[in-house]
């Protein structure tokens, strides 16, 4: 009898958990296998897309995963709640109404799953979105990792606004809502109890307000992106990537907290592709640089906002550099994969 072992399977063969990174293995996944199927793949990959046929309307969904469910700044509800509300924001858009669904693993004790529908549902209401819809189901234990929230946002884009990632252009100023890296650090810290959640908190939180804010500057808004997996990094390179664009950061510019810095050297992890929850990178006309960074310092969620950059007039296109403390530029790549798993 000739017993012959199976052939290994190589890497590219199988899923793995950077293939939902929001990197370049995601980008392969969603250009080599997802999109051919669904007959997609064409135009810039956005945080959420228009309703052929019904305009000023646009759609996202999201999943969350994240673990722990609880953690310093959020859980699991108000994550699901804020993180689609702003792929909303990142089109313009208003929230109308969300959908919610859950899949839940036998055996998790109902006070964790009723603490994390009574926080979903504050955070709609004082989003003022409603739950319209949804739906439920249980798994067998091993099935799933306690809970996973599906949520889906349609929202009414401002009539001012028309911001995309294709839109860049030369001269642009790059603006930053806010601190970069507090959300994946808390996550990731609490989950590993390496006690650096204790000086930082998630910053979890709706910018649909802070983007309502900036729509008096209508076209001069080309670009919004919040920069949640893959970070700063990632959001920066898709962009540039989708307008043809070079970019260049400013290190000195860019906000960066203590607590968040010392958990990335201890880590080795670059803040730059640490995700966030709370904050977003915009690319406005040069010439409203200010008039913008007002407009979002005029409101909680932007009091922080900063200029960390500039679209180059000539350069590398579809490239991002970072001018070092030094002086010195460096090429800031798209992340490979998965640097901190489940963080959202």
């Amino acid at each position: 009898m000739n017993i012959q072992c199976p052939t290994p399977a190589h890497e590219d063969e199988v899923v793995l958990l950077g293939h939902g990174a929001g990197g370049r293995l995601t980008e392969e996944l969603l250009d080599q296998l997802v999109l051919p199927a669904v007959g997609g793949g064409t135009g810039p990959m956005e945080d959420a897309a228009l309703l052929p046929g019904h305009p000023g309307l646009v759609m996202s969904t999201d999943s969350f995963v994240v673990s722990p469910l609880f953690f310093p700044g959020g859980d699991i509800g108000s994550l699901a709640v804020h993180g689609t509300v702003n792929d909303l924001a990142m089109r313009g858009a208003w929230p109308l109404a969300l959908s919610v669904s859950l899949i839940i693993e036998e055996g998790l004790p109902l006070s964790e799953l009723r603490a994390v529908m009574e926080s979903l549902g504050k955070a709609a209401q004082d989003v003022g979105v409603p739950v319209i819809t949804g739906d439920t189901k249980v798994v067998g234990r091993g099935a799933a990792d306690r809970l996973f929230i599906n949520t889906t946002g349609v929202g009414q884009r401002h009539e001012l606004l028309a911001p995309s990632a294709a839109s860049a252009r030369p001269g642009d100023a790059v603006l930053l809502s806010g601190p970069i890296g507090l959300h994946g650090t808390t996550v990731l810290s609490t989950r590993e109890n390496l006690g650096f959640e204790g000086d930082i908190a998630s910053d979890s939180r709706p910018l649909h307000r802070l983007v309502r804010a900036l729509a008096p500057l209508g076209d001069a808004v080309h670009v919004l992106r919040d920069p949640t997996r893959g970070g700063l990094a990632a959001a920066l390179n898709e962009i540039a990537r989708d307008s043809s664009a070079a970019v260049e950061i400013e290190e000195s510019a860019v906000p960066v907290p203590e607590a968040v810095a010392s958990a990335c050297d201890l880590l080795g992890l670059d803040p730059l592709v640490v995700a966030n929850e709370g904050c977003l990178v915009a690319f406005v006309d040069a010439d409203a640089a200010g008039d913008a960074l007002a407009a979002m310092r005029s409101v909680p969620e932007g009091a922080q906002a900063v200029r960390i950059g500039e679209v180059l007039r000539e350069g590398s296109l579809e490239r991002v550099t970072l001018r070092t403390l030094v002086g010195a530029r460096r090429i800031v790549e798209m992340p490979l994969g998965e640097q901190l798993p489940r963080i959202c």
